[in-house]
């Protein structure tokens, strides 16, 4: 049986580059992931802050929140949140 990799979820904005960063980092390695934007999109928004999120881009990898994009630290980031990369 295939293990299942965790949702993953982007909460970002147009603007902004550090989102932009992180999307392609994911991209670049074939992660799926869905993107939110917390500007364009009220039901993203809401999301975003009941997940507690202060700031974009906010990566949701099922449960666990990940802040920010540091391009050193999120490999092992994710696999702690179960992602097989």
């Amino acid at each position: 049986m295939k293990n299942r990799q965790p949702r993953i979820t982007l909460y970002s904005t147009t603007g902004c580059a550090h989102c932009r960063q992180l999307k392609q980092w994911l991209q670049q390695r074939q992660i799926r992931f869905v993107e939110m934007d917390v500007q364009r999109n009220a039901r993203a928004f809401k999301d975003f802050q009941r997940h507690g999120g202060r700031g974009v881009p906010l990566l949701l990898v099922g449960e666990r929140k990940i802040q920010g994009f540091n391009a050193k630290q999120l490999p092992s980031q994710l696999r702690k949140a179960g992602v097989a990369l």
